[in-house]
């Protein structure tokens, strides 16, 4: 009997710490799975300038960006923050020609209110981005930086 209830014990211990989400700042299980996590950051920078934020939804419209286009400045952080379904961002180098600094694509968004922090530490000029999986799909942005 004793040893059943271990057994049962270990194994509800096991499911729950397999159900927790990975911390990425500590890179350990968090129990909390409903908090907004922020992914990571493409380039630490301290910002100058304003935050502009950027939505990744799926719905009936389909899988966009809110706003698809923009401007941002340098030294503002352009905050791409999930709403709906599952994205990613992605600067692609070949989309990009002869641009620098680009960020590397993000982790998959999967909780609603992750977010991806890019940095604009830019040159002047337009820059095309998208979700990797969406794109074919229609879900691709430009972003404009200016001084």
């Amino acid at each position: 009997m004793k040893r059943s209830l271990l057994l049962e014990t270990i194994l509800v211990c096991a499911v729950l710490a397999a159900c927790g989400t990975k911390d990425s700042a500590t890179g350990g299980a968090s129990s909390d799975t409903t908090a907004a996590t922020t992914t990571s950051t493409a380039a630490s920078a301290t910002p100058t300038g304003k935050v502009v934020t950027v939505e990744l939804n799926s719905d009936e419209k389909g899988n966009y960006f809110k706003p698809a286009t923009f401007e941002a400045h340098r030294g503002d952080v352009v905050r791409f923050t999930l709403k709906s379904g599952v994205h990613n961002v992605h600067f692609l180098p070949d989309s990009n020609a002869g641009k620098s600094n680009l960020p590397p694509a993000s982790d998959m968004l999967q909780l609603p209110d992750q977010t991806f922090d890019v940095p604009v530490n830019f040159a002047e000029g337009t820059y095309y981005f998208q979700c990797d999986p969406h794109a074919a799909l229609g879900m691709m942005g430009h972003m404009k930086v200016e001084d």
